[in-house]
């Protein structure tokens, strides 16, 4: 009976120590110029430094309209990793080999992530282009969030 009581509890406390994990995320952004000529900037970005969003948040109520005191340059942060990567477009059009050398590198990234613990959680991607009168750009934006137990 004392075994049986002794294993039970074991698995209890077993089984809440995987509900008791604690993850921490991580971001990487991918832009990628879409602008014709070879005019844009295409760049990998991670930052190295962390921000609490509690301190840009404010809260809104109906009886209230309080305002985050805080300035918006606060947010800005100076210590980032940023990696080069070619653009889409040159003189002759879209460049296969830039899409290529660009996954090459992002891949490289994604490796090295991967070696230091993080999993890829999730992929989000984009493009934004005006597409108005005399557009002439835009960019591709993907973001890479990944997670590691702390």
């Amino acid at each position: 009976m004392k075994k049986a009581l002794l294993i039970a509890g074991f698995i209890l406390f077993a089984g809440s120590l995987s509900y008791a994990q604690s993850f921490e995320y991580k971001t990487i952004t991918v832009v990628e110029s879409i602008v014709p000529n070879g005019l844009g900037r295409s760049r990998m970005i991670s930052s190295e430094e962390n921000r609490d969003y509690k301190e840009f948040t404010t809260e809104r109520s109906e009886d209230s309209d309080q305002r985050n005191k805080s300035d918006r340059g606060e947010i800005r942060l100076k210590n980032f990793e940023e990696t080069k990567l070619l653009n889409f477009f040159n003189m002759g059009g879209i460049r296969f080999q830039n899409i290529a050398a660009n996954d090459a590198v992002v891949t490289s990234k994604l490796n090295a992530l991967a070696g230091e613990g993080w999993e890829l959680a999730f992929v989000n991607s984009g493009v934004e282009s005006y597409s108005g009168e005399d557009d002439d750009g835009g960019i591709f934006i993907t973001r890479y969030v990944f997670k590691r137990l702390k």
